[in-house]
């Protein structure tokens, strides 16, 4: 791990696990593996029944506890050394942050670092405390991705080059398309208020904001099959999380959302709803498509995610590289709570090992720790396909 301001030893892993929510990304390869690696596993859901319950729907009845979520008994429960997974809404994880860094135990989840978890960070390494986060698919898997796919390139090329093209797209979509091009498996509220947000991104060498991503869509194409992309959220700040050097002319750099081919047009309706800023016509829309559009237990989803780096050095070097996950559901597990619950496990396990320095860290954060969660990944199952190729300088008059 590469070294940072206040990291540093952590507090003793105690070996419990509290996972607190039993969502739709909850998923038996996550759960099984800290059942099989943990000493003690607390599955907490709005009662002891729903937790019990969902521990047999996931084939886990037994191999945890199943306790009543409260913020008394959470409190009360909660101990030096143990771990705290937040399977809640984003907006739930400060909570549990706080009465982590006050317990001395361990947090994790899987979303973004917001302003309400990095203003608890200094206190946190303070205690001993490791804060895992942006620690599953996206954000997470295309973390582990880019951290590799950046080393080797620096390796081939260098740390100057005059053009760089990266680009990262996600998306959970439905394995059989169907005429609205999406399945919604919770609610849809969020994916509108996500579109209505500006996205910042590099294109042509120069900063872009896009008002209204959907207006940015490009056909992607991969594996011989057309997909749209657009951008998402503001993906500047990722360069320096990726290590991206200061000698790199950055060309192209965007993060962003995959679709089915044909979505553009099939939610013309919702991008005219979301543009028009009425949050009671967007609400009332939102609720609409999750009666319209559910995902039941006849679909099967698919989870396709590609991240490809092309650099190229003023002396004519050049260095592309590329992953492709392309995983789709089964009767037994969605592909997305796979792709979720399975690296945020793997995460924990490494807390549980003492791996993790105690303060932030987001998924892996260095070349040598993506290679290990990776290979754990592609050894239960979550297998991307990898590709690069480099290409030497023309001699003169060639």
């Amino acid at each position: 791990m590469p070294d940072r301001p206040g990291a540093g030893a952590p507090t003793s892993a105690s070996g419990t696990v509290h996972w607190v929510g039993t969502g739709m990304s909850t998923g038996p390869s996550g759960l099984r593996l800290l059942c099989d690696r943990a000493e003690r596993v607390v599955l907490w859901d709005r009662t002891a029944e729903r937790a019990a319950e969902r521990l047999a729907a996931l084939g886990l009845a037994g191999r945890s506890e199943a306790r009543a979520l409260d913020d008394r008994a959470l409190d009360g429960a909660v101990r030096a050394g143990d771990v705290v997974v937040s399977m809640l809404p984003a907006a739930e994880h400060p909570r549990l942050l706080r009465l982590s860094v006050q317990r001395q135990a361990h947090f994790a989840c899987t979303s973004y670092v917001s302003d309400a978890i990095a203003e608890q960070v200094p206190a946190a390494g303070e205690a001993g405390v490791v804060v895992l986060t942006e620690a599953g698919l996206d954000p997470g898997i295309d973390h582990l991705m880019t951290h590799q796919l950046v080393g080797r390139a620096r390796e081939a090329v260098g740390d100057e080059a005059e053009s760089v093209d990266f680009t990262s797209y996600c998306g959970g979509i439905p394995a059989v398309p169907n005429d609205f091009r999406y399945r919604f498996s919770w609610a849809p509220l969020g994916v509108l208020t996500a579109l209505g947000s500006p996205a910042r991104h590099i294109d042509d060498g120069a900063e872009r904001v896009s008002p209204r991503p959907w207006e940015a869509v490009r056909t992607h194409r991969l594996g011989g099959e057309d997909f749209e992309v657009y951008p998402n959220r503001d993906s500047l700040p990722f360069a320096a999380q990726y290590g991206i050097p200061d000698g790199w002319r950055l060309r192209t750099f965007v993060r962003g959302t995959l679709r089915n081919a044909g979505w553009r047009a099939a939610w013309s309706e919702v991008f005219d709803t979301v543009d028009s800023g009425d949050q009671q016509r967007i609400r009332s829309l939102a609720k609409e498509l999750a009666v319209r559009y559910p995902t039941t237990d006849a679909d099967r989803d698919r989870v396709v995610l590609s991240v490809a780096l092309d650099v190229r050095a003023a002396g004519g070097e050049r260095w592309q590289g590329a992953y492709l996950l392309d995983l789709t559901g089964d009767e037994t597990e969605s592909a997305m709570a796979r792709c979720v619950s399975l690296p945020l496990a793997y995460g924990v396990t490494r807390i549980l090992a003492g791996a993790l320095p105690a303060g932030l860290s987001r998924g892996a954060e260095s070349a040598a720790e993506a290679d290990r969660w990776t290979d754990f990944l592609h050894d239960n199952g979550l297998r991307s396909v990898h590709s690069s190729t480099v290409s030497a300088p023309r001699e003169a008059g060639a």
